[in-house]
């Protein structure tokens, strides 16, 4: 894979993620997802935050920031700049496996705009260690 298909397929990933945490952060679940939906039983559950912050808003500040990177990334390739996005995407993917986890095993409900976040990531996660093509 070409190195720059690489990070567009990565940001677009990013992006799609920003769009479902905004979702899940500003909009009513009632709005997004309709009552009694998967949305409100995993939105309202005790899975809801991390160290006190909603799940969503982490996604608010973690993914623009890893799309900021990847756009660097696109203008010019830096390889501290590459690390720390690799790092950012186990990271988030390792959030991802856990909250797909919770949201089949232990909720057994689904989220749509969760799983447009967990699945982004980690089609991102596949993407960012593909071996890059020489010029």
């Amino acid at each position: 894979m070409k190195n720059k298909t690489k990070y567009i397929i990565i940001l677009i990933m990013l992006v799609l993620a920003t769009a479902a945490s905004i979702v899940l952060s500003f909009v009513s679940l009632n709005q997004a997802c309709g009552q009694n939906q998967g949305c409100t039983i995993i939105n309202t559950s005790k899975y809801e935050t991390t160290l006190g912050i909603k799940n969503a808003h982490i996604g608010l500040i973690a993914f623009p920031i890893l799309a900021i990177l990847t756009i660097l990334e696109l203008k010019k390739s830096n390889k501290y700049r590459k690390k720390l996005l690799q790092i950012g995407i186990i990271v988030g993917s390792a959030f991802a496996i856990y909250f797909l986890y919770i949201q089949i095993f232990l909720l057994k409900a689904l989220c749509k705009y969760c799983l447009v976040v967990d699945i982004g990531v980690l089609i991102s996660l596949g993407v960012i260690f593909l071996k890059e093509k020489s010029k």
